[in-house]
């Protein structure tokens, strides 16, 4: 499939690379459709609108970022995308690059919760006081030895 993209142009995706969030992200319930794509920036993803080519957000695995995280996500969220097994489950962090220079952060309070199993998805919100929406990523980044 081709999808259109703000940053890449024309980019085709395997379908299995299609996602589905019955209820959207919060701020953007509107839009339901994307594909999971590549970066110019491993370890960090694109999350592709299908619905607006203008509409994109990073991701990453916040286990790289955060050794301690630990996503305890309710049994409500999990029945939305038909989870069976902890298994069948990718947790994924909303990225956030400001236009200021200012440092780039990853949201571990707010988690995308990908089931590979369907790619149903569900954006969460994590009651662990320890997560916030600005974890600064790059230090981290820099200790595994990503980019």
């Amino acid at each position: 499939m081709d999808v259109k993209t703000k940053a890449m142009g024309v980019k085709s995706v395997e379908e299995n690379h299609i996602v589905t969030f019955p209820e959207g992200l919060f701020g953007f319930e509107e839009y339901k459709k994307y594909a999971t794509m590549e970066s110019e920036w491993a370890p960090l993803i694109w999350l592709q609108s299908l619905d607006d080519e203008r509409l994109a957000f990073l991701l990453i695995d916040p286990f790289l970022i955060c050794d301690d995280y630990e996503a305890d996500i309710d049994d409500e969220s999990l029945k939305k995308i038909d989870v069976r097994s902890p298994e069948d489950l990718i947790v994924m962090a909303v990225v956030t690059v400001p236009s200021d220079g200012s440092a780039v952060t990853a949201n571990l309070q707010g988690p995308i919760v990908i089931n590979k199993k369907n790619n149903l998805c569900v954006q969460v919100i994590l009651s662990d006081g320890r997560w916030t929406t600005k974890h600064a990523i790059l230090d981290a980044l820099k200790k595994r030895g990503g980019k």
